[in-house]
């Protein structure tokens, strides 16, 4: 059985191939798709990496596709299943390292580094301060997921009331030990001082935070982003951040690198990162160990874990 792992050149392909060989010695990596046929039965990608119809056609004995992410936005699911291809994401590796960006995004904001940073290299010396506590805040959060809920146990120490919208409500059980309140979206948009999306890209999401939206939420409250760049409408906004003193913490954007002449980019109230909210050392290790655990399992006839049934 021929597996096939295809990687962004920007990883430490040397150190990955060594450590695959380890485990599973014969496995192919390359950097790129710069040919016309290949008979791999089994493909590894990461979301660096499109793959729609046309790549998918270049492997006429595909069965199985192994996503070494979280996200699948890269591959044509409809596509794929009609050609009864197998497809599994790794949704889990990468919650702590998300729970952690999000955190430090927030307490960025409530004390207001960025300000101090700023005035301290221009020589000035700020003798008051604004800042705030994550204590006692209302911490909204939309989507709860394998990352809402690790958010949510990080966030229990530093005292915040925590509400959150899920189209699929958790258990009674698990809202009462976490302190959860569930509310519907526009309630939890009204009511919370922080305001963090973790949501998977579909036609329903797709600009979800409309202008609609952003009116709904607190003026001065912060708005966090480490899930996927089209939920957002961009020039919405830039509209909540310039009417309402929203602060914004980005970390996806809808066309990666994002377009720097926008607007956005040169507005005080946002912190900016690439992508990379759930990219930490140990993360990576976790989708590596994931994502071959996965493949021994497939290589031995048994179910891969994590299979998407349906499509984005």
């Amino acid at each position: 059985m021929k597996i096939l792992v295809i990687l962004p050149a920007f990883l430490p392909i040397d150190d990955i191939r060594k450590t695959v060989d380890q485990i599973m010695p014969g496995i192919e990596i390359r950097t790129d798709m710069d040919f016309e046929k290949d008979d791999a039965e089994v493909v590894v990608i990461t979301t660096f990496t499109r793959f729609g119809r046309e790549e998918i056609d270049k492997f006429p004995n595909l069965k199985f596709l192994q996503v070494s992410s979280t996200g699948y936005n890269n591959v044509d699911v409809k596509y794929l299943k009609s050609k009864n291809i197998i497809l599994s994401n790794i949704p889990r590796a990468n919650k702590d390292a998300v729970a952690e960006h999000v955190i430090a995004m927030v307490l960025a904001f409530l004390k207001n580094l960025i300000f101090f940073d700023r005035e301290i290299r221009s020589g000035e010396w700020p003798l008051l301060t604004n800042s705030t506590e994550l204590n006692g805040k209302i911490f909204g959060i939309i989507g709860m997921g394998a990352i809402g809920i690790k958010l949510v146990q990080k966030l229990i120490p530093f005292g915040p009331g925590i509400i959150y919208y899920d189209v699929k409500r958790l258990s009674g059980e698990d809202e009462e030990l976490y302190g959860l309140t569930y509310m519907e979206l526009d309630d939890v948009l009204k009511n919370s001082d922080i305001i963090s999306v973790h949501l998977p890209l579909t036609e329903n999401t797709m600009k979800l935070f409309d202008d609609k939206h952003f009116s709904m939420m607190k003026d001065n409250s912060i708005f966090i982003n480490t899930s996927r760049g089209e939920i957002m409408d961009e020039n919405a906004l830039i509209n909540a951040i310039k009417t309402k003193n929203i602060y914004a913490g980005i970390d996806v954007y809808s066309r990666e690198p994002p377009d720097f002449s926008s607007e956005l980019f040169k507005l005080d109230n946002v912190i900016f990162s690439p992508h990379i909210a759930g990219v930490t050392v140990e993360s990576q290790q976790r989708f590596l160990q994931e994502t071959i655990g996965n493949l021994i399992k497939y290589t031995q006839g048994l179910e891969p874990l994590y299979q998407i049934k349906g499509d984005l």
